[in-house]
């Protein structure tokens, strides 16, 4: 009977210690969840780092400990890149319709209202003119927030006009791209943006004024396989996801493994498809610094007889 009772007891004080300590470790789980919510600090989904908000944000959503990209939206990547007060945004009326009065499991139409209202734009893109320490450049930023930054009929007239101004400004272009690709719900008229996008990168090229992608996490579908991918220089960010059909797709049409960073910026630099892998904290440094080693050369009087000099002389030799 006594040892009956003293294993009672034992059980039971066991049972105390344990109740204790998941009472302990769920508050405690609560009280990180709750201060997680707060916005005060944030846990990076590569390391499980916490980070201190405003200190993650000083470094441009870029992890202090393992160097992850976290995804911005599109005005946060503006203050990153464009100089204090010289920002003029473009085309901001622009808005989309549903012209094939399109429906899955809700009303396309619905869709649009509903992203609208809920992230505040407009559409997956937005464009304007601005200031890179000092230099003049045409900028588009996509974001993924709006129905996955899908290429629409509203994305593609933005980016167009965006170029058209850049070569009749003679500015050069800079877009942030972050897409899963054509727009399903617009059909063939999202898909004819390649082409439109691409004929107005060709003119500005015509032009011999620069244009530089920069791909970020994930680049994927029609913009891969159009504008993004038709830069002068192409620049990505570090671990981001580029490419046209997804993983899962090719494995099964390849019936084969594929390698582990397939489809990510370092195997797309290793294979030509990239030209530079640029951190984010870098960015504006190194895009400044392109820019401003492929200015046009001013066209004044002096240099055009110059350059007739030039041709004199070679012709004489």
């Amino acid at each position: 009977m006594a040892n009956n009772e003293e294993s009672r007891g034992l059980k039971s004080l066991f049972d105390w210690f344990a109740n204790r300590r998941n009472k302990s470790g769920s508050s405690n789980l609560e009280r990180q969840e709750r201060e997680i919510a707060d916005g005060l600090w944030n846990k990076c989904p590569k390391c499980g780092v916490l980070t201190y908000a405003k200190d993650l944000k000083a470094n441009q959503m870029v992890c202090v400990e393992c160097g992850h990209h976290n995804r911005v939206d599109s005005d946060e990547r503006i203050r990153q890149l464009i100089d204090a007060n010289t920002w003029k945004p473009l085309d901001e009326h622009l808005r989309p319709t549903d012209p094939l009065q399109f429906r899955d499991r809700k009303l396309y139409s619905d869709r649009l209202r509903e992203t609208q209202e809920k992230i505040g734009l407009i559409d997956a893109v937005i464009t304007g003119l601005g200031q890179i320490n000092g230099l003049p450049i045409a900028l588009g930023v996509m974001d993924f927030r709006f129905m996955g930054g899908s290429m629409g009929s509203v994305v593609g007239e933005k980016l167009t006009r965006l170029i058209e101004q850049a070569t009749q400004r003679r500015y050069p272009v800079v877009i942030i791209c972050t897409s899963g690709g054509a727009r399903m719900q617009e059909g063939m008229l999202s898909l004819m943006q390649m082409a439109k996008i691409s004929a107005a990168l060709q003119r500005h090229q015509d032009a011999r004024l620069l244009y530089i992608p920069v791909l970020t996490n994930p680049t994927t579908g029609g913009v891969t396989a159009s504008f993004a991918m038709l830069g002068d220089l192409i620049i990505a960010e570090p671990k981001a996801t580029i490419g046209f059909a997804g993983r899962r797709v090719i494995e099964q049409t390849l019936r084969e493994k594929l390698p582990e960073d397939f489809q990510t910026a370092e195997d797309l630099l290793k294979h030509g498809f990239v030209d530079d892998i640029v951190p984010r904290t870098q960015l504006k440094k190194t895009l400044a610094q392109l820019i401003a080693l492929h200015r046009p050369m001013p066209t004044t009087p002096n240099m055009m007889m110059w350059e007739s000099m030039s041709f004199s002389s070679t012709v004489v030799e």
